[in-house]
């Protein structure tokens, strides 16, 4: 075949899985018959009849949630985009001002679940803004919505379950229920579940109030934190400056290594000290790439994690709560906080590494660690610093790469 037969084929692929990759799901074709599924679901898991009927009777389908389902930031824009956008000099301002002015309540979460006051805050205000962004789309809708879209239905029936029970139990009314589109709630934008296990009356007044209560809702960050196993007393990681010439295939590999490791590569913290000398489990995270930022972290990054499966939202949690503490701006700031890859040309590039013979995984434009291990093979293999970070100029190069059908020269290393 040839080259021009080649790129034809493969652009005619890559647009078919373009046009899958931005395109809402196929819902269910008649959205009356889903939600008495539905129903029966929720009376098979004892949830009264009339609370079902009377909820999911007014649930209205709402297209945009499923349009705002494709969109995540966490998984469309670059880590400088991302965090440029949340950590700002006035949600800094702000979090220090609300630190004293919660400090008695903050103190009394800590002394309960261990977690510290400016970590709370920092999930507080990524989450609503100090409260002031709940969301604006009915939780039911929302639920049902993503319920009835085969793409995550099991997901979201079981948080629609959960909201049903927590309607059924009175700790909240399905008409005064604002949430995301994807149905997280109140202050700290707890799903259903996590709201029905972890929540907690912080202000003793017989109810789990999210919505109308910062007690309740530092109190119940606090608990599920503690639920997902913060360590007391540990830091979430810390910005290091690597050494010149360091070997970027150490980083981002998910791998947890003693800290005494990462001394003996001459990594230093911001500040130019070494680290520790410590065994204690920890990552090396190289968000974007060699030009920007390198962390290292440790567990309670991982438990941050369990509250939201994103890299980039744990870098930002931990570096708003720092900051929030008194720490200055990053030592090294990320390039790309203007740079952004839609969906569909992160879907693009792992098909061109794909063809390439850099196996990629599954196209899905979502890209995730094994996304990241093809970058940086594709760049060790072609005489480049292998930091496994996607920008503007190695995406051309991977094209023209494909355009030539260049031969892989991976070797799996």
């Amino acid at each position: 075949m040839s080259n021009s037969c080649c790129t034809r084929a493969l652009v005619s692929l890559v647009l078919a899985l373009s046009a899958s990759c931005i395109a809402a799901s196929p819902v269910y074709a008649d959205f009356e018959q889903c939600k008495q599924e539905l129903k029966a679901t929720a009376r098979a898991e004892g949830v009264s009849g009339g609370v079902v009927d009377q909820v999911l009777d007014a649930v209205v389908y709402n297209p945009r949630v499923i349009e705002l389902d494709q969109q995540q930031p966490e998984f469309t824009r670059t880590f400088g985009n991302y965090y440029q956008l949340r950590v700002t000099p006035s949600r800094v301002a702000l979090g220090r001002v609300l630190l004293a002015t919660h400090r008695e309540l903050l103190r009394r979460v800590q002394r309960q679940t261990g977690v510290p006051a400016h970590y709370l805050l920092a999930f507080w205000g990524l989450e609503t803004n100090f409260g002031s962004i709940f969301g604006n789309i009915p939780v039911p809708d929302a639920l049902t919505t993503l319920a009835c879209d085969p793409r995550r239905s099991d997901f979201f029936t079981t948080e629609l379950m959960a909201a049903l029970k927590l309607i059924e139990a009175g700790d909240a009314e399905a008409r005064q229920m604002p949430g995301s589109w994807a149905g997280a709630m109140g202050h700290v934008q707890f799903m259903p579940s996590a709201y029905l296990r972890y929540a907690v009356d912080g202000n003793g007044d017989g109810r789990r109030d999210l919505w109308g209560s910062i007690a309740d809702a530092m109190f119940s960050a606090g608990n599920f934190l503690q639920h997902l196993g913060w360590q007391t007393g540990v830091r979430w990681g810390r910005e290091v400056i690597l050494p010149t010439g360091f070997d970027y295939t150490l980083a981002n590999t998910g791998k947890a290594l003693p800290l005494t490791y990462w001394r003996s590569l001459d990594i230093k913290d911001a500040f130019g000290r070494p680290l520790a000398d410590a065994d204690i489990a920890s990552r090396l995270i190289v968000p974007a790439g060699q030009h920007g930022p390198a962390f290292i972290t440790y567990q309670n990054f991982d438990v941050i994690m369990g509250w939201n499966r994103s890299e980039y939202y744990a870098l930002t949690v931990g570096r708003l709560a720092d900051r929030i503490a008194g720490a200055g701006r990053l030592a090294n700031q990320p390039p790309d906080a203007q740079l952004k890859f839609s969906c569909q040309q992160v879907l693009q590039v792992q098909q061109y590494l794909n063809t390439l013979g850099f196996d990629a995984g599954e196209p899905d434009g979502i890209p995730g660690p094994m996304t990241r291990s093809a970058v940086s093979r594709y760049q060790q293999a072609n005489g480049l610093v292998a930091d496994g970070y996607l920008d503007t100029d190695l995406f051309e190069a991977i094209s023209q790469s494909v355009a030539g059908k260049a031969p892989s020269t991976d070797q799996g290393i």
